[in-house]
């Protein structure tokens, strides 16, 4: 898009376009999403940039009205396999939060110089100042939405210090921490207890349509015992899940019914400084960073899909919550997973009604595990062999993944699909899915009802 697409984009207030691009206002010092609901501004007085970070950097402040900071992330993460896309997808994991800038260049295979130079020329900010902007997004959604105190608050959210943190929040949102939580009201003293016993209240948003039912009815024909379960009647269902995180384990649970924009989630948490990994990796699952609009449009074109798309716009390709576990569970099916999980899962410290273990290392199943295809799997795993992090090169993973013996291409491809988010698979060979280009794993989704 050039600059005055975009304006014509602002000027109608498009939301297909949040998250895509975002829009400051000179004479305010404020920057705003695409569909904020203020007046429009004078095209001379815009600028562009495309991450908030950007319009950070450059000075200006988030807009109190349509929290541009609160945005889906962008659809590119998902379908750009270069070292911005994966990048981008890294920090959003936490990685530079937990390694810094060395540790995001060294899983790219780039000095630290170059993932510098190469972000900030195509996105206006470096990696601190994206990681930056990420932790002071949860930690506005934090103080406004949890009763957890200042501190909790400061670590969960990824800063280093309190004083770090309160010299970000200034900057970012012109008010302090205390003012942010008062704009949310009172009553925080039941909140703090709520936290405590139902989780961390959590609004997980997207952009455009979401197919909320689809998306449930595929993880609830797909559950393991122990580690995921979904409850309750179809269009109020929640799916519940045990998560392996950096620091510790968590729980969390999603409700299917969407409004407003967002679905509802709460996560517990051993340790709240996973909080930025854990709703990341429930974004991935839910594949709730995707452009239903630009897929939509693509394989409505198709006459033996045009109906379907009709019918159900927003139909997602869930990813992984944990690219790993699913991985093992391509290869070996799910039944044959709910017994690694019996044998060789840890058990959580405080169970959660029926899910009481997490699924086990890839470590502990190469040393343990009878069938020799999951023993190769697990080993090229564990050593770093086969690399199925946000970061990892789908080319690369794919590659290596057919190199295992008992790996068949279908598996590698649903592995590529799933743990790797790949929006461009088919797993299949489905007759025809070229077509569906780059929109392939969002066609085989739709294609399977129309087949049945």
């Amino acid at each position: 898009m050039d600059e005055e697409t975009r304006y014509e984009a602002v000027s109608s207030r498009d939301a297909r376009f949040d998250g895509e691009f975002f829009f400051a206002v000179e004479t305010t010092g404020i920057y705003c999403r695409p569909s904020c609901p203020a007046v429009t501004p004078k095209r001379k007085n815009v600028r562009f940039y495309p991450t908030a970070a950007a319009a950070q950097g450059n000075g200006f402040r988030a807009c109190r009205r349509c929290r541009p900071d609160a945005v889906p992330g962008s659809a590119d993460w998902n379908v750009r396999a270069d070292v911005v896309g994966r990048a981008m997808r890294m920090i959003g994991d936490g990685v530079v939060d937990r390694e810094g800038v060395p540790g995001l260049a060294h899983r790219l295979g780039y000095s630290a110089r170059q993932v510098q130079r190469q972000l900030n020329a195509e996105l206006g900010a470096g990696p601190v100042a994206l990681a930056r902007a990420q932790r002071a997004h949860t930690a506005r959604v934090l103080l406004q939405t949890t009763g957890l105190s200042v501190t909790e608050v400061v670590f969960a959210s990824g800063f280093a210090s309190v004083r770090q943190f309160n010299d970000t929040i200034r900057q970012i949102y012109a008010r302090t921490p205390s003012e942010l939580r008062a704009e949310a009201g009172t009553g925080l003293g039941a909140a703090v207890r709520e936290a405590r016993t139902t989780g961390i209240p959590l609004r997980l948003a997207h952009r455009g349509p979401y197919a909320a039912r689809e998306a449930f009815d595929l993880l609830a024909a797909g559950t393991v015992a122990r580690i995921e379960e979904v409850s309750g009647e179809p269009g109020t269902r929640t799916y519940r899940r045990t998560l392996r995180l950096p620091y510790g384990t968590a729980v969390a649970a999603v409700d299917e019914r969407s409004a407003g924009g967002w679905l509802e989630a709460r996560i517990h948490l051993t340790d709240l400084r996973d909080l930025t990994t854990a709703v990341q990796r429930l974004r991935r699952l839910f594949d709730l960073d995707a452009d239903p609009y630009a897929v939509d449009e693509l394989l409505g074109a198709d006459p033996a899909l045009a109906p379907d798309v009709a019918a159900r716009p927003g139909v997602r390709s869930p990813g992984a919550a944990d690219p790993e576990e699913s991985a093992v569970r391509a290869l070996v099916g799910d039944p044959a997973a709910e017994r690694l999980v019996e044998a060789y899962g840890k058990r959580l410290d405080v169970p959660c009604g029926g899910l009481t273990h997490v699924f086990p290392e890839p470590g502990v199943l190469a040393g343990a595990a009878d069938d020799p295809a999951l023993r190769a799997l697990a080993a090229a795993l564990a050593d770093g062999g086969v690399r199925l992090d946000a970061g990892a090169d789908r080319d690369e993973a794919e590659q290596a993944l057919l190199r295992l013996p008992g790996m068949t291409p279908a598996t590698a491809a649903l592995i590529r699909m799933r743990s790797l988010g790949d929006p461009d698979v088919d797993p299949y060979g489905t007759p025809g899915s070229d077509r569906w280009r780059p929109w392939r794993s969002y066609g085989v989704r739709r294609g399977e009802r129309a087949a049945g």
